[in-house]
């Protein structure tokens, strides 16, 4: 595209944040937040806003897809989160069948009230063993096991000490829980023993938690979880693992980084989700004791107050544990791996940066949120179904693009990728660069 053929791009659409609304004022609680609307139509209109969409297919490796505006559009998919295809898979589909025809399509109840089956209690044996803990209990997704971990133990006279990078789900549970609650730098034990620190030497008599992710997935990197626990024993802390994205899918026998620092069984709290690996939605959290394993069923609130797993969700979740335990799981994750270090290859030899150390995350640097927004309105018709992330996902001026690899991304999808990629790139470069000097223009001319 030549310079000076660009459709016009309105500053205000390249501009601001959802942070920007996210304490709206006003006395009238609907009228009051009609100006993030505003500023998201804007983008909308002008095909800066990529988010929303939607799939016309199972979340194959190519696919067609919806923007939420209704247009179609069709390319290879690096956006959607599973990990080993086990979405899709023959298996597990085969088993929803039969359960359906065996229990019907809901639980229709919470864990507490009748909502648990057969399957979801053999389940949570299943996660308990897998893990190398005493007990492990069910939610109905990972945003509930996270939130309803930190709601269901801590108290407000507690504290709750947090990299700064974890899930939200882990920040809003902490927010609900109690004022006590402090963020450390990224991955540094420094920071968090000092934090400890502080927090003890204050207050001995209550509790703490400490939680991290073993794959954070913004940036693909990973703590070190002997040294954390350690920490936390240390200082009588509790730590919560949040194993969401790397638990089935990567490591030895498919314990992701539990496994890879030989920690299965060795950490106070792990908490995951079904939705990156095992084909269905729903969370766990594994721990110590039947104490706490009931204590959380009655006390957290997204387990007490939420409909149970449905038997199709938990009969499949057990299916996919077999698979990854099994050799096919094995060869899988060699393929998911021989895929992610393919892509990464290929984009550092085509001059882009991407974070962090191989895993089913390859999130590729950009930086200014207005020149990642031209990127991504080029990528659909480039061919790449790919996910948007810009602040207040990730630090302000640190946008990226990320791609979510899956076991069957063929050597051809990844070629497919980087090519749309780097033709998206120096469309969205070249639109960023001319938009900047007509704005110097206007400027300089008054």
């Amino acid at each position: 595209m030549l310079k000076g053929t660009f459709n016009y791009t309105p500053p205000a659409a390249l501009a601001g944040s959802a942070r920007d609304y996210r304490y709206p004022r006003g006395a009238d609680l609907q009228g009051r937040i009609e100006g993030f609307y505003k500023w998201q139509n804007l983008r909308r209109q002008h095909g800066l806003w990529p988010f929303s969409r939607s799939t016309d297919e199972s979340p194959a490796t190519v696919i067609a897809a919806r923007d939420d505006a209704g247009g179609r559009f069709r390319g290879v998919n690096f956006a959607s989160e599973d990990y080993l295809n086990l979405g899709s898979h023959p298996a597990l589909k085969q088993v929803a069948h039969e359960v359906i025809d065996q229990f019907g399509l809901h639980s229709a109840g919470s864990a507490a009230m009748l909502g648990a089956t057969a399957h979801s209690v053999q389940l949570e044996r299943t996660i308990a063993d897998f893990l190398g803990a005493a007990e492990a209990i069910l939610f109905p997704t990972g945003w509930a096991a996270a939130y309803g971990a930190v709601k269901g133990l801590v108290r407000p006279t507690d504290h709750v000490l947090l990299d700064v990078l974890t899930h939200a789900s882990l920040k809003e549970g902490a927010a609900a829980a109690t004022n006590n609650v402090y963020l450390f730098r990224h991955n540094s034990l420094e920071d968090c023993r000092g934090w400890l620190q502080k927090i003890r030497s204050k207050d001995p008599q209550n509790g703490i938690l400490v939680a991290t992710e073993s794959l954070f997935s913004m940036d693909s990197d990973t703590p070190d979880l002997r040294a954390m626990q350690a920490l936390c024993d240390e200082f009588n802390a509790t730590l919560l693992v949040d194993v969401a994205h790397d638990l089935g899918a990567l490591g030895p026998g498919g314990h992701g980084a539990l496994g890879a620092q030989g920690m299965v069984g060795k950490v106070d709290l792990v908490m995951g989700s079904f939705s990156k690996t095992f084909g269905a939605n729903g969370g766990f959290v594994a721990c110590r004791s039947r104490e706490v394993k009931e204590y959380l069923r009655f006390f957290a609130p997204t387990c007490a107050h939420s409909s149970a797993l449905s038997p199709i969700q938990a009969a499949t979740v057990m299916r996919a544990f077999e698979i990854v335990a099994s050799p096919e799981g094995d060869a899988l994750r060699e393929q998911l791996m021989g895929a992610v270090e393919s892509l990464r290859r290929q984009l550092t030899d085509a001059g882009f940066e991407v974070y962090g150390e191989p895993s089913g995350v390859v999130c590729v640097k950009v930086g200014l949120e207005g020149l990642a927004r031209l990127i991504a309105r080029r990528l659909p018709d480039a061919g790449l179904i790919a996910n948007l992330v810009e602040f207040p996902a990730v630090p302000k001026n640190q946008a990226r693009l990320r791609l979510q690899v899956m076991a069957n991304h063929s050597e051809e999808n990844v070629r497919d990728a980087v090519a749309a990629l780097k033709t998206a790139y120096a469309a969205g470069c070249e639109e960023f660069d001319w938009l900047g000097s007509e704005r110097e223009k206007l400027r300089v001319n008054g």
